[in-house]
């Protein structure tokens, strides 16, 4: 009676330590994966903000880009007009031969049309400036966006670092449970094996006592 028991103590003891363990299993395996899938979101999300944030610079490089060539031949055009008409007016200032009244009504009329000149040419000026500044931000606007490409490049070379790491990690806390996992199930045979040997003991102990059965009840219980 005492060794069956025991032994119902025992398997209940062994269906508690092993529900236990895989209880503690279980939870490591989830938070394993919980931490799995938040480092891939963190990741994917990461490189996503990256991705649309030069893309988006690389789009409005290229706009500005193509405006400012529109510019630059809008500006040339209008020079070449501008030239075409100062040698028109020269020569018309040549081919003037009638009376001084004529002439001068010419001359006034030709003053007129100087004083534009005068003015589109200083506008042109203005334009030549304007385009040398341009000319000059679309230069730091280019190097600023191969800054950009070599930063992004960095940046994958980063990612690809990091998931690299990632794998790593994951397969060493996989090796790490698993050895831990051995050593729990290599201890836990260790105690059924040393208790099965005391219950051995305490039986052959109360075996040769000859006590009566209200002194043994009360020693089983202590002992217990």
């Amino acid at each position: 009676e005492i060794e069956a028991k025991y032994t119902k103590k025992m398997q209940v003891l062994r269906d508690e330590l092993d529900l236990r363990r895989k209880t503690e299993i279980h939870e490591v395996e989830e938070r394993k994966n919980s931490q799995i899938s938040e480092l891939m979101r963190n990741h994917e999300k990461a490189f996503s903000d990256i991705k649309n944030y030069y893309n988006d610079i690389t789009l409005k490089n290229l706009a500005l880009i193509s405006l400012l060539k529109e510019q630059a031949e809008e500006m040339k055009k209008r020079e070449n007009h501008l030239e075409k008409e100062k040698a028109d007016v020269l020569l018309q200032n040549k081919q003037l031969k009638e009376p001084l009244q004529q002439a001068q009504e010419q001359v006034s009329e030709l003053q007129k049309k100087l004083a534009h000149y005068d003015k589109d040419k200083e506008a042109l000026t203005n334009a030549k400036a304007r385009l040398k500044v341009t000319q000059k931000e679309l230069k730091d606007l280019q190097w600023e966006h191969e800054v950009l490409e070599q930063r992004f490049s960095k940046v994958q070379e980063e990612r690809d670092e990091l998931y690299r790491k990632f794998t790593k990690a994951i397969n060493e806390v996989q090796q790490k449970t698993g050895f831990k996992n051995l050593l729990l199930e290599r201890k836990l045979k260790g105690l059924l094996s040393l208790l099965e040997k005391k219950e051995v003991e305490l039986s052959e102990v109360f075996a040769a006592s000859n006590l009566d059965p209200g002194a043994l009840s009360l020693v089983s219980h202590k002992l217990e």
